[in-house]
């Protein structure tokens, strides 16, 4: 049997690689590994490792690496104590190939030691754009770390090549986070209020605002535009999600809070919803608002608009229910409006998601069986015409 582990450093990738972890573990030629890190082991982001022990799997390793500070000397401290603790749990395992999903700093230093331990990597994700984040720089390197390529469109597939790895080696895969709505049981309005312990009884918005850590875009000021723009909808309520643990990300947490409390009732704040909560509030939003990466891939796909602000996530294809607007409270208004008004348009048309129809799981277990053992990677020259 290959010994495949799956690297999670956060609530985001975890809930992305639910089925992929599911296959493995059910696959009589595959045995999962966990390699468990980053903020899943942060009390002050929630704890999430308990979520994935509670969907049945068990963590054969934690690596502690972050920090609690809000820095980037402190991010590029814990990337060095996570390189320490992935050695560590890496050698121990020894897996035959480590997974691992995009484009973080955590991902990177698990990347960067299995690379030294000569363990084969396969990166989902790669090719993909975010300009306003360093997760853009920190994913193509990611990709050149790696032997194994599942992209979620074929334009990324080709940027992959680009940079230098073999057309055999890359595969479009689609996003691997749409297996969920074929295959997860998503819960109903009223289990979902039941769930939060919330009175969910008008229509409601689900935000998400992580912090930007290229460019010149201020997390506190852009957050306070937001919440701003959301006072201007007081007959809609709000499902707040903490940010990622990214440099920037615990300063917006008392702008947060401070809000939540300011609202009584209207506003649940909550640290992370977990995937099933997640992709079942979104089913029933009016409207997915922020700069999370899952409202331009996964929210498309329950034919909801999306109201992405700044520039976190600019240079990712989009489909049209994805509304690009300044982080200035006069541009997210007017953007949450039109989704409002657009929104039965697109439930009763449908949106063209250029991300996949929820099959990516499949392929990949595919690939991971014909892996070969130490695979011997080429650098691949393009030339004209190729593909």
């Amino acid at each position: 049997m290959k010994r495949i582990c799956v690297f999670t450093g956060t609530r985001a990738d975890y809930g992305l690689l639910y089925w992929l972890m599911q296959d493995i573990l059910h696959d009589t030629e595959l045995e999962l590994q966990t390699l468990v890190s980053g903020s899943h082991l942060s009390p002050e982001l929630g704890l999430t490792y308990r979520q994935i022990v509670a969907d049945g799997f068990n963590i054969d390793a934690k690596v502690d690496m972050l920090l609690s500070a809000d820095s980037a000397v402190a991010t590029a401290k814990s990337m060095g104590l996570g390189v320490m603790g992935y050695a560590d749990a890496l050698s121990r395992l020894a897996p035959d190939a480590l997974v691992i999903l995009g484009d973080r700093y955590e991902a990177l230093a698990a990347a960067q030691t299995a690379l030294l331990l000569n363990i084969p990597i396969i990166h989902l994700h790669g090719g993909e754009i975010t300009e306003g984040a360093y997760d853009d720089a920190l994913r193509h390197a990611i990709t050149k770390l790696s032997y194994l390529h599942f992209t979620s469109t074929e334009p990324y597939r080709q940027r992959v090549i680009q940079l230098g790895e073999a057309p055999e080696r890359v595969f479009n895969a689609g996003a691997i986070g749409l297996d969920h709505l074929s295959r997860s049981q998503l819960m109903t309005r009223a289990e979902l209020a039941q769930s939060l312990d919330w009175t969910l009884h008008r229509p409601y918005f689900v935000v998400t605002y992580h912090p930007v850590t290229w460019g010149d875009e201020d997390g506190p000021t852009s957050m306070a535009a937001l919440l701003a723009a959301l006072d201007c909808f007081p007959k809609h309520q709000v499902i707040l999600t903490y940010p990622n643990a990214d440099e920037g990300g615990r300063q917006l947490l008392p702008l947060l809070e401070d809000y939540a409390a300011a609202q009584g009732e209207r506003v649940k704040l909550v640290p992370s919803l977990g995937q099933t909560r997640y992709l079942s509030a979104i089913k029933y939003a009016d409207a997915v608002i922020g700069n999370s990466s899952s409202g331009i891939i996964e929210v498309p796909a329950f034919n909801v608009g999306t109201v992405n602000i700044g520039v976190r996530q600019q240079g990712r294809l989009a489909a049209d229910s994805v509304l690009h607007c300044q982080p200035d409270q006069s541009n997210i208004q007017k953007a949450i409006q039109t989704a409002i008004q657009e929104r039965p348009h697109w439930q009763a048309q449908g949106v063209d998601n250029p991300y996949g129809k929820g099959s990516a799981s499949k392929a990949i277990i595919k690939q991971l069986k014909l892996l070969p053992k130490k695979p011997i990677k080429t650098f691949h020259d393009l030339v004209i015409g190729d593909k």
